[in-house]
């Protein structure tokens, strides 16, 4: 006998009106998408500190509050970058995976939001049946100083430039590490969320890198956004997760500031290729075949003097 999903009748009172409505199961997250669907009201943006004040009020739900009102801000970026890349619009699937999200619906939902914005630019086109986009107009989102100040920056010149310098704390929280403690090594920047398709399936070849060029003063950092994305993913799921694919670079936290100085991770991975003397030879963005990473590793590695 199936089970019927549980409805919670939830009633709150804004500014004086009494609302009710039902919510299905006990996700904040759906909770909360379904709660901005449908209330959105076109050409006016959704009001996040009054749903923090008084419509989520506990913890969890707060917590996954802050998660989408971050990912809301970076889906624009993301969405041009993708179409820079790849020359075609990326697939709900592809945003859900990309913001952590737990269906393509969900990410549905969230353009929805970014449509009703009069802050955001209308720079995307989709089907009308099945929502996916079809159509990007990237020269609206890099001409709007709220998303396009630094963006030809985040996909392209860095192969030549220093790499900004970073004071990362380790995944574990026992240590810090930093730029000037791997200076002399060449440095495969991994940049990273748990949970995130592409990243788990890069993963076993940077392993491998590590493994094979780790003698030859060689080093991928492994550099976890989970923290600055709001996930809440627990010490004990990192570490399983680092045992089961023997990961044995090291991993650290990414922070907002490090995120600055390096453009602003719209795409993940992000993967920076950084020889010896701090400056980044090679920028990919999105998952990397491991047959190309290995060229230039190996390339840059070979480049390195015998002795310091």
């Amino acid at each position: 006998m199936k089970q019927a999903s549980r409805l919670v009748l939830v009633s709150v009172t804004i500014l004086g009106l009494s609302i009710s409505w039902a919510l299905a199961g006990s996700d904040p997250e759906a909770r909360i998408l379904n709660y901005i669907r449908d209330h959105l009201k076109a050409g006016q943006p959704v009001k996040i500190t009054e749903l923090y004040n008084n419509v989520f009020t506990k913890p969890d739900e707060r917590q996954a509050l802050n998660k989408l009102y971050n990912a809301f801000f970076r889906i624009p970026m993301f969405i041009v970058q993708y179409q820079q890349k790849f020359s075609t619009p990326p697939s709900l699937e592809i945003i859900a995976q990309q913001f952590a999200l737990k269906s393509p619906e969900e990410a549905d939902t969230l353009l929805r939001i970014m449509e009703s914005d009069p802050r955001v630019p209308k720079f995307i086109t989709r089907n009308p049946k099945t929502g996916e986009i079809t159509g990007v107009d990237i020269a609206k989102i890099l001409g709007d100083p709220r998303f396009g100040q630094g963006a030809a920056h985040r996909l392209a010149g860095w192969q030549g430039v220093s790499a900004p310098p970073f004071d990362l704390v380790q995944l574990d929280g026992s240590s810090h590490l930093t730029s000037a403690e791997l200076r002399g090594k060449v440095i495969l920047l991994y940049i990273w969320f748990t949970g995130c398709p592409p990243c788990m399936k890069e993963t076993p070849a940077l392993v491998n890198l590590q493994h094979e060029f780790g003698p030859k003063r060689f080093t991928v950092l492994g550099a976890n956004a989970d923290d600055m994305l709001g996930l809440s993913y627990s010490e004990q799921a990192h570490r399983r997760y680092l045992q089961e694919e023997k990961i044995s670079f090291p991993v650290v936290r990414w922070t907002r500031e490090t995120d600055d100085a390096y453009g602003g991770i719209a795409i993940y991975p992000s993967l920076f290729l950084i020889n010896q003397k701090g400056i980044v030879t090679d920028h990919w963005v999105g998952y990397a075949a491991p047959a190309v990473l290995r060229q230039a590793v190996a390339k840059t590695v070979a480049k390195q003097p015998e002795k310091q």
